[in-house]
């Protein structure tokens, strides 16, 4: 049997689980509107009044973050797309996949109409930069269906942290509540995912440890092919939107802390090497915040000293 073969055996044995999952998340989320989250009296027409950064009102960097998190939400379809090809169309995995999709579109529609309104991007720009990042897709060529479990199990927390944080730092009552609201569904999502990989994690850890191995070592957000995605990456960086420390200290940490995996016996040599790689990407990425905080620290005292 081929090892994605494999993989695919173990994710449709736990489809029970996914059931359970998915009950508990329809009982857990509250259903809202987004339009109910959006100021609609400050909308202005843009072709009576064309845009002009002059009227923002985010800074520059919560602006990129906003698009940034706003662009990876629309190119949703290639990521639930993925998920497809390895389970029957009514099966629990399809099921929830349709469910997510119908969220997280909520969530694009909701970021793109407080944009809008607030007048806190170019439209122009903003819709040529979906078109953009939609033709691009996302084809990740993970190695088994698992690393595709792995891989949401980290990214959905991720989203999470990176849509409050946004929030956080707007300064501004409405984008507060908003990215809040949804950072709230993408915990919703991030525990349905970690939920599935802990199963399997439990029936296979021989299986689940090498491909959570892959996916951590080299864990990428799924919004790469977004125009100008590393630049507008290290803005959010700078000002602790998301960065290696973050990643490290509240998404790899708190994972690994869930799973104990370093109490799990009787594991393959393969396993074995894989977990003790896992426990070194976190390590790894501190060394590197690390690093990226003293350039920033320079970077300051050295324009603190010109002014």
């Amino acid at each position: 049997m081929s090892a994605n073969a494999e993989a695919i055996e173990l994710a449709k044995s736990v489809e029970s689980t996914m059931e359970t999952l998915m009950a508990e998340h329809r009982e857990r989320r509250e259903h809202w509107y987004f339009h109910d989250f959006i100021d609609w009296e400050k909308g202005e027409s843009f072709k009576e009044k064309p845009w002009d950064v002059s009227q923002s009102t985010l800074s520059p960097e919560v602006r990129t973050a906003f698009v940034l998190n706003l662009l990876t939400e629309d190119n949703l379809p290639y990521y639930t797309s993925l998920f497809g090809k390895y389970f029957d169309e009514d099966s629990p995995m399809n099921r929830w996949s349709r469910l997510w999709t119908a969220e997280e579109g909520q969530h694009a529609i909701a970021m793109r109409s407080y944009l809008l309104t607030s007048r806190n991007c170019d439209p122009r720009l903003l819709e040529d930069d979906r078109m953009v990042t939609v033709e691009g897709g996302w084809n990740p060529q993970f190695e088994t269906v698992i690393d595709m479990f792995c891989y949401t199990s980290a990214q959905e927390l991720a989203t999470r942290i990176s849509h409050r944080n946004t929030g956080v730092q707007s300064d501004c009552e409405t984008a507060h509540t908003l990215m809040a609201k949804i950072a709230r569904d993408e915990n919703h999502h991030f525990l349905f995912y970690r939920g599935v990989t802990t199963e399997m994690l439990a029936q296979a850890p021989d299986v689940v440890l090498p491909a959570l191995n892959r996916v951590l070592q080299n864990f990428a957000m799924p919004g790469t092919k977004i125009p100008g995605f590393a630049r507008r990456a290290l803005q959010m960086a700078r000002i602790g939107i998301y960065n290696q420390r973050i990643h490290a200290e509240n998404i790899i940490d708190p994972l690994l802390r869930f799973w104990k995996i370093e109490d799990i016996t009787d594991l393959s040599p393969e396993a074995e090497q894989a977990r003790d790689d896992i426990f070194a990407v976190g390590p790894t990425l501190i060394r590197a915040a690390e690093k990226f905080e003293a350039r920033q620290d320079r970077v300051s005292k050295k324009a603190a000293s010109v002014a």
